[in-house]
């Protein structure tokens, strides 16, 4: 999703060229400190903003505290913070990324007590107020601070919500994938938006907020709130830069779930989230809904394997499947009542089944890589056209 996210930062900041280059995994932008609040406010495909502090190569745990040692970490924040270090690594030589997190942090403390007469900031694992990243190569170090505190996809709206929920991130990413929201310029499509498999409704939240010009972050509040840059005076400014959200209008994002249990939840988040006007839940078994509108876009993240392991048993259709289960039965019935009744309408569905088409038989347009937590997922396109979309084997 890396492109994706390159367009929306560049649609927020402007930054092209050498200043905005897409990386693996993220992107990096050379920006200011008002760009790192907007981004945390509006972007919805970014997990975290981090400010980079250091990079430089290293060979083994001494360098990374002389490396952080070289950090002004008292412009950031003071010695009566608490702060946390994570650290991650690709191919590095070290034998213990815990003793290289605990050099780094005896770098930042001595640092401080030679800084603040012997004070030094406290270690807080669970809530810190500062968050330190550490990545590590097979030769260079790179140390950042992170500006977001709560991970992005926490938009502060979703309190309600059912076993392995979807990240409002990769929801986001499935909108973009799909065509139907343009990071780049912000549009979404005039195409109606259906989830049939919605749970506690995240796709239609995010798409409705969208269409709503509702910012991502307007509900939370951010690690840089607690650094020393952080100006009050100039948050209110970028906040108050956000254009006040359409008034209610003709609903165009529909969202059914079998479980009326799992409507009432994705009902409550949507009202929090401020676009309860601007969805239509129902209940009802995805193998019998009829179409919400004349065409449009389906986006959805049935249940399957893995997933459904988080609470063991789940319900897809009107049946009970196990989690040992595949639900291949329910794909191919899916696939037939699309097949008959949502003639026009394009369908993508998010899973880490491979073999899903040949399930579901019907031809992919287009498949996606995209990875649902640590699961490896893919996100199809499937074109509704009625009959079979297959060609009949010759005679």
């Amino acid at each position: 999703m890396e492109d994706f996210l390159a367009q929306e930062v560049h649609a927020l900041t402007g930054r092209v060229g050498e200043d905005l280059l897409t990386l693996r995994g993220g992107v990096r932008v050379r920006a200011g400190w008002r760009d790192a609040m907007l981004l945390n406010l509006h972007s919805r495909l970014a997990q975290r903003v981090l400010v980079e502090l250091a990079h430089a190569p290293y060979r083994n745990e001494n360098d990374l505290y002389g490396i952080a040692s070289g950090v002004a970490w008292e412009i950031w924040f003071t010695p009566k913070q608490t702060f946390k270090i994570e650290t991650t690594a690709q191919h590095s030589p070290l034998q213990s990324l815990n003793f290289a997190t605990l050099r780094i942090k005896d770098a930042i403390a001595d640092r401080f007590r030679a800084k603040a007469n012997g004070v030094r900031p406290s270690i807080e694992t669970q809530w810190p107020d500062v968050r330190v990243f550490a990545h590590l190569t097979t030769d260079a170090c790179t140390l950042y601070i992170d500006t977001s505190g709560e991970p992005l996809f926490k938009r502060g709206w979703r309190q309600d919500k059912g076993d392995a929920p979807l990240k409002e991130t990769l929801a986001a990413a499935m909108l973009a994938a799909s065509g139907w929201w343009n990071p780049e310029t912000g549009a979404v499509s005039g195409a109606a938006l259906y989830d049939p498999c919605c749970g506690s409704g995240t796709i239609a939240i995010e798409a409705a907020q969208i269409a709503r010009g509702i910012p991502a972050g307007s509900l939370r509040r951010f690690g840089f709130e607690k650094l020393l840059p952080f100006q009050a005076h100039v948050w209110s400014s970028v906040r108050s830069e956000v254009a006040a959200p359409d008034g209610a209008g003709a609903v165009t994002v529909f969202g059914s779930d079998v479980s009326h249990r799992m409507v009432d939840f994705a009902e409550r988040n949507a009202e929090r989230a401020g676009v309860a006007d601007a969805i239509e839940f129902r209940g009802g078994d995805a193998l019998q809904r009829m179409p919400p509108a004349e065409g449009g876009v389906i986006v959805l993240n049935p249940p399957y394997g893995e997933r459904i392991e988080v609470g063991g048993v789940a319900r897809i259709g009107a049946r009970e499947q196990a989690a040992t289960e595949d639900g291949g039965e329910f794909f191919s019935q899916l696939a037939t009542h699309w097949k008959k009744n949502y003639a026009g309408w394009t369908a993508w569905v998010l899973t880490p089944d491979l073999k899903l088409p040949q399930r579901m038989r019907l031809k992919e347009s287009r498949r996606v890589p995209m990875w649902n937590g640590p699961i490896e997922c893919r996100l199809f396109k499937f074109s509704m056209v009625a009959g079979s979309a297959r060609a009949k084997p010759a005679a």
